[in-house]
């Protein structure tokens, strides 16, 4: 159903690769107008080029003043999704008090900035749609080496429970899509550093019941249904997308 985004306009962060550059290509296909942003610009070069609806704009999440600026500067937003993150590999033993900042800081204090800049425009016009990109490894299900990213993700849960609560009444929603394995550069890069990657490959795999990794078109696919007016009745939800991860 081309279309279902039309005369919208979205922000997404992490827009540099993986997920969230699926949602800025998928949202562009869909009819809006889409700011993609990175902390790396240059990985956003070809964005343009995959269409002339797609802004490119260099943001850097873990940067207060930054947020606001280039929130301010991006017009009225009516979707707002919170892609960008990172993933420290690791146990509680292996995690250093900074792996454990910065995973708090980039998956889930970003997302607490870029809602708050957001969210008085799109409360003043009465609508908007926020969605906030975990994963399954957080609250939902522990993850062998993904302590720090686990809860740095249930926060973003959390968060997005909360705001979607104080919200309500005001036209503006919040979900969160919560992926399972997915295949994005980042995961390939984990697999390609491996001492075995076929051996790596295998184990991401084997998490999955239905015997393979998620893709980032599903994962855009479904930020496309949570941003659109399909979704118009649902807010402070999760959305899993796992291969059956988690049953």
């Amino acid at each position: 159903m081309v279309g279902r985004l039309a005369k919208k306009r979205a922000l997404v962060t992490g827009a540099g690769q993986g997920i969230g550059r699926a949602i800025a290509i998928a949202f562009a296909e869909d009819g809006a107008t889409v700011v993609a942003t990175s902390r790396t610009p240059s990985k956003m070069a070809d964005l343009a080029d995959r269409s002339p609806a797609i802004e490119i704009i260099g943001l850097d999440v873990t940067d207060a003043a930054d947020v606001k600026a280039v929130l301010g500067e991006a017009g009225p937003i009516d979707i707002l999704v919170n892609c960008a993150g990172w993933v420290h590999n690791g146990s509680i033993l292996e995690c250093e008090e900074e792996d454990w900042k910065k995973s708090i800081n980039q998956n889930a204090t970003s997302a607490f900035r870029t809602m708050k800049t957001a969210l008085p425009g799109m409360i003043e016009r009465g609508s908007g749609a926020i969605v906030n990109v975990a994963s399954v490894a957080s609250s939902i299900t522990g993850v062998q080496n993904r302590v720090a990213y686990g809860a740095s993700k249930a926060a973003l849960i959390g968060l997005t429970k909360a705001v979607a609560r104080d919200v309500i009444a005001t036209g503006v929603r919040v979900n969160a899509l919560c992926p399972g394995t997915t295949l994005s550069p980042g995961l390939q890069g984990r697999i390609d550093e491996a001492p075995d990657p076929q051996e790596m490959r295998r184990s991401f795999i084997s998490r999955q019941p239905m015997g393979r990794l998620g893709t980032v078109e599903e994962m855009a696919a479904a930020a496309v249904f949570l941003s659109s007016d399909e979704a118009a009745f649902m807010t402070g939800q999760i959305l899993v997308i796992d291969g059956g991860q988690t049953l």
